[in-house]
Order: C-alpha cells, then sequence, then structure tokens
C-alpha cells in the first residue's frame, strides 16, 4: 500500500570509546597547541581499535533506531548502508548489518557516495516507503581511520569514526522530503581520494602503502567546491520546497569543517542558532556526520512535529546535495 508522506520513526548513533585529542596528533605533526580547533572546530574525535568493525558500529546504531521505533523488524523492507569503508571490497556489508539486527524480510545494499551518501541513501528510502508503505532504514557509518595518511596534515586532522541511522515509515501527505537538490561535479574528481585499490589500479607489488590512505589534494580548492556545491544545492531545495531559509528550525550539515559548514549557513541565510554542530566532539566521519549529528540533537531536544530540516553535504568526487525534509 502506497504512502502519502513519510516520517521519522526513530534515530541512533553509535562511536567507538576511543577518544583521541587535538593534543596528540598536533604533537606528531609539529603544529602549535590550538591550530587544529582554529582552522577546523575540531576538537577531538573516536577511532576504533583492534577487533572494532565497520559492520559492527553500524549494527549499534541501526539497533537504537530500531529499539526507538518500537516497530516489529519484519516490517522493514529495506536497509541502505551508506559507508565508503565496508568490512570488506565483496560482498558487500549491508547484508551483515541486517542480519544483525533481525532483519529478515528486507533487502540490504551498499552506497559508497562519500560524505553525501546518506543524502543520497534518504532520498531513496522517502522514495521507497512512499512506493511500498514500509519503513526503510538508513544507516550511514565509516572508519576513517584506518584510511588517515597520519603524515598528511589534511586528513590527520580532520577524519573520525562513527554511525547514523533514521528509520523512515510512512505518513499523510505533506510530510517527509518536500524538497531535495542532487549534484555532482566530476571536474572536481582528483581534489581528495584514494587512488589505489580499485578497478583501475588494483593492489599489487608495485604499491606504495600511502597510496591507499586518504589525500587531499587541494584542500582550498576542496573548501570552496564544499561551499558552493552546498549552498547553490540548499537554495535549489528550499526553493522546491517553498521555505524561505530564515524558517528552517534545524540545519544539519555534513560536519566536514565548521568553516565549511558556518560559510554555507552564510551564505544560504540560514539562522546561525539553527545549525547543528557536532564537528567539535566527533569530528568529520564522512557521511555518518548528518544521521549522528541528527541524533545528538534529538536527544538534546525533541524534534517535534512540524518541524522543517535542511540537511547539507558535499564531498569526495565531487558529489552533494541538499535536502529538505517536513518532521
Amino acid at each position: 500500500m502506497k504512502a502519502a508522506g513519510t516520517q521519522i520513526l526513530g534515530l541512533g548513533h553509535a562511536a567507538p570509546a576511543l577518544r583521541v585529542l587535538n593534543a596528540e596528533i598536533e604533537q606528531r605533526l609539529g603544529l602549535d597547541p590550538g591550530w587544529i580547533e582554529r582552522r577546523t572546530g575540531v576538537r577531538e574525535r573516536r577511532w576504533a581499535v583492534d577487533g572494532e568493525t565497520l559492520s559492527g558500529l553500524a549494527a549499534e546504531a541501526g539497533e537504537r533506531a530500531l529499539s526507538a521505533a518500537g516497530i516489529d523488524r519484519s516490517e522493514v523492507c529495506l536497509l541502505l548502508l551508506a559507508t565508503s569503508t565496508p568490512d570488506q571490497p565483496l560482498p558487500p556489508s549491508g547484508p551483515l548489518v541486517a542480519h544483525r539486527l533481525r532483519l529478515t524480510k528486507a533487502g540490504a545494499i551498499d552506497m559508497a557516495g562519500a560524505c553525501a551518501g546518506f543524502l543520497y541513501a534518504l532520498t531513496l528510502a522517502d522514495a521507497q516507503v512512499r512506493a511500498t508503505g514500509r519503513p526503510v532504514l538508513v544507516i550511514a557509518a565509516n572508519l576513517l581511520s584506518r584510511r588517515i595518511n597520519p603524515a598528511e596534515r589534511a586528513s590527520s586532522v580532520l577524519f573520525a569514526d562513527a554511525a547514523g541511522a533514521v528509520l523512515l515509515g510512512p505518513a499523510q501527505e505533506g510530510r517527509g522530503v518536500i524538497g531535495q537538490s542532487l549534484a555532482s561535479d566530476g571536474a572536481g574528481y582528483g581534489l581528495v581520494g584514494i587512488s589505489v585499490g580499485g578497478s583501475s589500479r588494483p593492489f599489487g607489488a608495485d604499491v606504495e602503502t600511502a597510496e591507499t590512505l586518504m589525500t587531499i589534494a587541494d584542500g582550498r580548492g576542496l573548501f570552496t567546491e564544499a561551499v558552493r556545491l552546498m549552498a547553490d544545492c540548499s537554495l535549489e531545495a528550499l526553493g522546491e520546497a517553498g521555505v524561505a531559509p530564515e524558517a528552517i528550525d534545524r540545519f544539519v550539515p555534513h560536519q566536514a569543517n565548521a568553516r565549511i559548514f558556518a560559510a554555507v549557513g552564510r551564505k544560504v541565510g540560514v539562522r546561525e542558532e539553527a545549525t547543528v554542530s557536532t564537528v567539535a566532539d566527533y569530528g568529520n566521519s564522512s557521511a555518518a556526520t548528518i544521521p549522528l549529528s541528527l541524533s545528538i540533537s534529538h536527544e538534546a531536544r525533541p524534534i517535534a512535529r512540524g518541524e522543517t530540516l535542511l540537511l547539507a553535504a558535499a564531498g569526495a568526487g565531487l558529489v552533494g546535495g541538499a535536502v529538505v525534509f517536513r518532521t
């Protein structure tokens, strides 16, 4: 049975227990005390330890979202796992996460959309709920600490490990995604990435270890393009929804860098007090930052019926987008 709209049934998040403070990284890289926080807004981040897995972290966040919703798990028809760091290249981690969550009637698949992966998964989940009338679980999770090049300042200071989950279910018309804008710009393909391990250059004897780790080739260019993409998509999504920027109740941007999302907020015209920020305590866990931030914000002040959320992200690819969601 089709649904006219969607609603958030449950939220959840998870992060490793290990907290890594700026001082440890600043000392290793020879940076002045306070440099990282001044440049990025990050004070600390969570990193996984040996034995912790991407699928385990994703399942923990998903369990919290499902428990909060209190629904029969057999009702869930699909799990979408947005990640850039699956447990292994093949098979996908989604089916393993679904198994751990006892989603016996659900399909499951990984989505590789870098920092914008959650937004793409959310729009697909919204459409699936409307088409089937059944709940869809979206989880975004990353263990980026295992892809950091410790010798590279740009990635060492930012990236972190975390997971966030959103369970969407059917609702009446006018709720759920009311505006969206998804975009990509392959001209920025080389700004950030991991160049080895894919089919164009597989692992081999000639591969240096550093080549298998994250590289930010042009931090300034990435900053500029991320702000542009997030702001442009936000304005387009707001226009489609017929919502004024100042009417947004919560602006939940990808927590790439505090300076990036502050610039986006100013460019779009969102009220500063509406911005949800978790970057100081959790760093940048790519696609996981938006659902993580939604869950943490909801714990601090429950999301009320009728709120209007603006979610925006941009990252490697370049790929990005924005969603206006009415709760």
